[in-house]
């Protein structure tokens, strides 16, 4: 909560509101008030609360809940789509298939993997000395997790997070973006309707603010989704309470279209890679290379598919291509497209607003004649731009690609797929696509992040799951009334016999194990024969431990 420090024998409480606009009109859609400090505490005590009784309901019955929200937001699909495309701006079809139909996806995930991935995991024991022993490992929900979601996709993203979260055992409590608070707002309701109790799940609305606040009060895990700059301050506010965390911070994704590939479904893949919701996605293509021989022809047909591109209202469904998310994005998208002019760059269409359209739209852009001193080369654009470059071969485009600070994605345009799967293994990027891009998303068995500035930690698929559990090792042993050899007393004696353990466990030669089998035969019962006398052999009276 802010105040007045100007004033402080008589301050005023400042209340802090966010507000949600159609960034295609600049419609105002609903105005929220900032939960405070003590608001987001509370919340995170009630959900502290309620989980321990909503992972004793069993994972059954959890997933039986999230059926429910499966067939319900089936069901609602056109009103969700339509309130997507009204706060976000993105498409209709895209509303539905980039949020609703992956957000529907990762239920049926959810709903298919969550019993057999909280099933106790058996433990072989690969050494000898420990085969009188049986282990498993047991994943167990973490408690409370806090998670802050964007504004670019904000159905899809806090829907994966959230329904893996809660099928095993987690309470949660959701901070949407404040672009697109009213459909975090509607993710809540529809798993509230069906049956997730109202306190093992809780929405917050608020800034910047009451994310810190969130990430500050006592949760047990925090999923931020979000810019670098915001990652490392999530990361530096989390390393004191060591707070574990998922930081999934955007990307710079290549695309390498190899000397073999088909032009025309690459070009096709490219326009749609770097415009879908008007590039305002961590996935975007951001980076193009083209083998020389098959540049000219490329940028033709690039540019091509781009100038027959509409670009309008969302709602409308003749629109491919919807507007920014607000003036501030826009203005990175034309400070980075005009730095690369002004440095020699080519802009082959686009390059500037379509205010006969809205107050938020930018023409879809392609340019040539840039390199990587440029911002729009290294820096995260988030916009509907295009640069492509030439390549010598596939040596220099993996070099190139790889030149960045980013990794969270990438794909490779052949028409060999072994070939692309080989130069898959050489780039930074926590996911290479061969001859797609961006569905990798859609996929909710593969997991979904990277690495460097691209974040921290998984979503998505089994290892998504992992993020949400805490693992723990049971061992139990077969032999409960044998002492073990390896306890106390220690003894002269005791060292030729594990000497001879460790040859016969790990030397080389039959020979050589056979004899170490022999010289350790005694240790197998010293503690057996020490045990049955009561008390310890004379010569180690223990009368070193009584001045301890």
């Amino acid at each position: 909560m802010a105040t007045n420090a100007k004033t402080p024998a008589n301050f005023e409480v400042i209340e802090r509101h966010i507000t949600s606009r159609n960034p295609a009109t600049g419609e105002v859609l609903a105005e929220f008030a900032c939960a405070t400090q003590a608001e987001v505490n509370a919340a995170v005590r009630r959900a502290q609360a309620a989980q321990p009784s909503w992972a004793k309901v069993g994972v059954r019955e959890r997933i039986a809940v999230v059926r429910r929200f499966q067939h319900r937001l089936q069901e609602h699909k056109h009103e969700v789509g339509r309130l997507i495309t009204r706060e976000a701006g993105k498409p209709y079809l895209e509303a539905l298939s980039t949020e609703v139909l992956v957000a529907l996806d990762a239920a049926r995930f959810c709903a298919e993997n969550a019993y057999a991935f909280l099933h106790p995991e058996a433990v072989a024991h690969g050494n000898l000395l420990m085969k009188a022993k049986r282990a498993h490992i047991l994943r167990e929900p973490h408690g409370v997790i806090g998670i802050i979601s964007p504004w670019n996709y904000p159905f899809s993203i806090p829907a994966t997070e959230v329904l893996t979260a809660l099928v095993l055992g987690n309470a949660v409590v959701l901070k949407p973006s404040e672009l697109t608070p009213l459909v975090g707002r509607e993710l809540v309701t529809m798993l509230h309707a069906a049956g997730v109790p109202e306190d093992v799940l809780q929405v917050l609305m608020g800034d910047g603010a009451t994310g810190a606040a969130l990430l500050a009060a006592p949760i047990d895990k925090m999923v931020f989704t979000g810019s670098v700059a915001t990652g490392k301050r999530v990361a530096q506010a989390a390393a004191e309470p060591l707070l574990p965390v998922v930081l999934e911070l955007g990307g710079k994704d290549a695309m390498l279209v190899l000397d073999d590939a088909d032009i025309d479904i690459a070009a096709q893949a490219a326009v749609w890679g770097a415009f879908v919701n008007a590039g305002q996605t961590c996935l975007s293509v951001e980076r193009c290379y083209v083998d020389s021989k098959l540049y000219p022809a490329f940028l033709e047909a690039v540019v091509a598919r781009t100038r027959a591109l509409r670009v309008g209202n969302g709602l409308d469904p003749e629109t491919d291509v919807g507007p920014l998310i607000r003036e501030r994005q826009l203005q990175v998208v034309e400070t980075q497209v005009e730095e690369a002019r002004t440095r020699g760059a080519t802009i082959l269409i686009g390059g500037h607003r379509l205010p006969e359209i809205g107050p938020t739209f930018y023409a879809p852009t392609v340019l040539t004649g840039v390199d990587h001193g440029m911002r729009l080369m290294r820096e995260e654009t988030f916009g509907p731009v295009l640069p492509i470059m030439p390549i010598a071969n596939e040596d220099e485009g993996v070099r190139l690609a790889n030149d960045s600070e980013f990794a969270l994605a990438a794909s490779v345009w052949t028409r060999n797929p072994k070939r692309g799967e080989r130069l898959a293994r050489q780039l930074n990027a926590g996911t290479v696509m061969v001859n797609d891009v961006i569905s990798c998303f859609g996929i909710s068995e593969a997991p979904h992040g990277g690495f460097g500035a691209s974040g921290i930690g998984r979503t998505h698929g089994r290892l998504g799951m992992e993020e949400m559990v805490r693992i723990k090792y049971v061992d139990s042993d077969r032999l409960p009334g044998l002492p073990k050899p390896w306890w106390y007393r220690y003894g002269s004696a005791f060292i030729p016999q594990l000497e001879g353990m460790i040859d016969f466990l790990f030397g080389r030669g039959i020979g050589k194990r056979m004899g170490g089998g022999i010289r350790s035969l005694p240790a197998l019962f010293r503690n057996v024969r020490q045990s049955t006398r009561g008390k310890p052999p004379a010569e180690n009276s223990g009368s070193d431990l009584s001045h301890k």
